[in-house]
């Protein structure tokens, strides 16, 4: 296969983009044209902020070829379709892309993830690596078997290593909890492996309600997800929610009012600058105070009185 790579300014980027699909290439990215240089700036900001500009100043886009496709009539036809001249890409070039087993090299970037003592997140193609503990194990080694996909949470950011050091470590037996944002699942699936009671996956979207009655099934652990319109009344022993700082801001008053007497609130996808933030949202309802920190990110945890 071949790769069909143009430059362009910044208010050309996204048109071009959509015509290139327009034009028939199988994809497009677009990339810094500026990176590893003096030159090179960011374009986003912190997570969970929208960017003031859609590309940056100049850009380079890189558009996927199907086999026999005409790289001079894609570039003409995108370029019209773009409303631009095809003069201003008479640059472009080609370049190979290399035969690969593409499944074998997306897997061998992920393998098994040590959690504290027990927890591994373990992918299924690792399922019977003689290198990761067995169940049976007699350090009490816990499996979490969960395949990377489009629902976040594979267990390799610091923010899902602190919620579930905080499970491993601090779960009470038996204990109702939340998870809210659950993405894949993961920090619900580990909370009934570690000995949790009847357990509750939320998240706004319905792609990652699916991950995770999936990934529970895999795991053989009951508990029931579903969309946030779909959560029954009630409270909980323990509440986790591990998304970003604006949103726990935002969630504080329902979040807090969800955790049962006694009960306890974990936090996490919130920098360390913006710890003192967060806690400050939560205060009319509990205290909230750093729990732990891991390169950068913070897990927050209250009792509720």
């Amino acid at each position: 296969m071949r790769e069909l790579v143009l430059h362009c300014q910044e208010a050309q980027a996204e048109a071009l983009s959509d015509a290139l699909l327009e034009a028939g290439v199988l994809s497009v990215s677009v990339e810094d044209a500026d990176f590893g240089t003096e030159d090179e700036r960011p374009l986003f900001g912190e997570p969970g902020t929208e960017p003031d500009v859609q590309a940056w100043e100049r850009n380079r886009v890189v558009a996927l070829l199907p086999d026999g496709a005409d790289p001079a009539q894609i570039v003409e036809e995108a370029a019209q379709g773009a409303g631009l001249a095809p003069a201003l890409f008479a640059g472009w070039t080609l370049r190979d892309v290399p035969d690969a087993d593409w499944v074998r090299l997306t897997q061998s970037q992920f393998g098994p993830i040590h959690i504290a003592k027990r927890l591994w997140i373990v992918p299924s193609w690792h399922r019977d690596d003689p290198g990761v503990p067995g169940l049976a194990a007699e350090d009490g080694a816990i499996h979490i078997e969960l395949d990377p996909g489009l629902a976040f949470g594979t267990g390799s950011h610091p923010t899902t290593h602190l919620c579930l050091a905080w499970l491993e470590s601090e779960l009470p037996a038996g204990a109702t909890l939340l998870d809210y944002g659950c993405g894949s699942g993961i920090l619900a699936i580990a909370a009934r492996k570690l000995g949790a009671g009847p357990t509750l996956a939320v998240d706004i979207d319905p792609q990652a309600v699916q991950s995770t009655q999936f990934n529970a099934g895999v795991n053989g652990v009951e508990l029931q997800a579903m969309l946030p319109d779909a959560l029954p009344a009630g409270s909980f022993q323990v509440v986790v929610a591990n998304i970003l700082s604006n949103p726990l801001k935002v969630l504080a008053p329902m979040l807090a009012g969800r955790v049962a007497g006694g009960g306890d609130l974990v936090l996490s996808g919130v920098l360390e600058r913006q710890a003192e933030e967060v806690a400050a949202a939560y205060a009319p309802w509990m205290r909230m105070s750093v729990w732990r920190a891991l390169d950068g990110w913070v897990c927050l945890h209250g009792r509720k009185a």
